[in-house]
């Protein structure tokens, strides 16, 4: 029986072997490859080396993707995060009508971001936009480069702030509350409580919704495309938008795959940043 324990283990995780070779690695694999040659899809292809890559680091898109995509992340992921906590704190009581709350907060994630941001626009439109209509003003949410990324990161935060509260939800709940009832006897009031064990203790799951939506946040496309399209003057080109841009305008699908490997190495090194930092401060212990 020993003899066969591993034959037995690699035919049990061969499906999931076969799809993370198949949809993850090989492509990953592929893109690299093809970042090496000048190739229109329908042409010839020609081998350039590294010369890709050298031409998006002296070209200034890729920058300003970058930058894009960072202060993107960096509004959205946190004003997610702290919101979607602050809503969690209210769901976890189970109050009457909360059930049809979570349910309600959770809509938007289970719909396809194209679609929202076909919504969005329209809610966005200057001159019979629901917001300006409701505002009383006109406001250029979208063709005002100060405000352009503002907007597309409220759409993406009131999108994902339900599904992260659900997250923090299911954390609270494992928190036993004879901690709680210690921290009141001592004397600790609400602040305190969440300041000083709520958070620390929620740590996993922080760590686990941070990893995800920075590589979401990363990765957007379709709710910009539909915004935006990458403008105005690229101010909402974010990384996805440059691929789409050098692969299927541009037809340079060697640079798009160079953005896409240095995108893929990008987010590795974030990660593994975030991990570094958690481990050393998460506790899985709720005794």
């Amino acid at each position: 029986m020993s003899s066969r324990r591993p034959l037995l283990g690699w035919l049990l995780i061969a499906p999931s072997l076969i799809g993370v070779t198949c949809f993850l690695i090989l492509p990953v694999v592929l893109a690299f490859v093809v970042s090496l040659f000048r190739w229109d899809l329908l042409g010839t292809r020609t081998f350039l080396g590294l010369d890709n890559y050298a031409s998006l680091l002296a070209d200034g898109a890729l920058a300003n993707s970058l930058l894009v995509t960072g202060v993107f992340t960096l509004i959205s992921v946190p004003v997610s995060l702290a919101i979607g906590l602050v809503l969690a704190t209210q769901l976890v009581w189970a109050l009457p009508g909360s059930a049809i709350v979570r349910v309600i907060v959770v809509i938007p994630w289970v719909c396809a971001p194209l679609a929202l941001g076909v919504v969005w626009k329209w809610i966005f439109q200057p001159s019979v936009g629901a917001l300006n209509q409701i505002l009383g003003v006109r406001i250029e949410w979208l063709t005002d480069p100060s405000l352009a990324l503002p907007a597309v990161a409220f759409v993406a935060i009131w999108q994902n702030v339900g599904y992260i509260s659900l997250f923090f939800q299911a954390g609270l709940s494992r928190i036993p509350g004879s901690i709680y009832e210690a921290a009141r006897i001592d004397g600790a009031n609400a602040g305190q409580q969440l300041w000083f064990m709520t958070i620390p203790l929620l740590r996993p799951t922080t760590f686990f919704l941070a990893v995800t939506q920075v590589v979401a946040s990363f990765q957007v496309f379709d709710m910009v495309f539909a915004l935006t399209g990458g403008g105005p003057q690229h101010r909402t080109e974010v990384i996805a938008s440059l691929i789409y841009h050098e692969a299927f305008e541009a037809s340079r699908l060697g640079r798009a795959s160079a953005v896409a490997v240095i995108l893929f190495v990008l987010l590795v090194v974030i990660t593994v940043i975030q991990q570094r930092w958690f481990s050393r401060r998460i506790t899985y212990d709720m005794s």
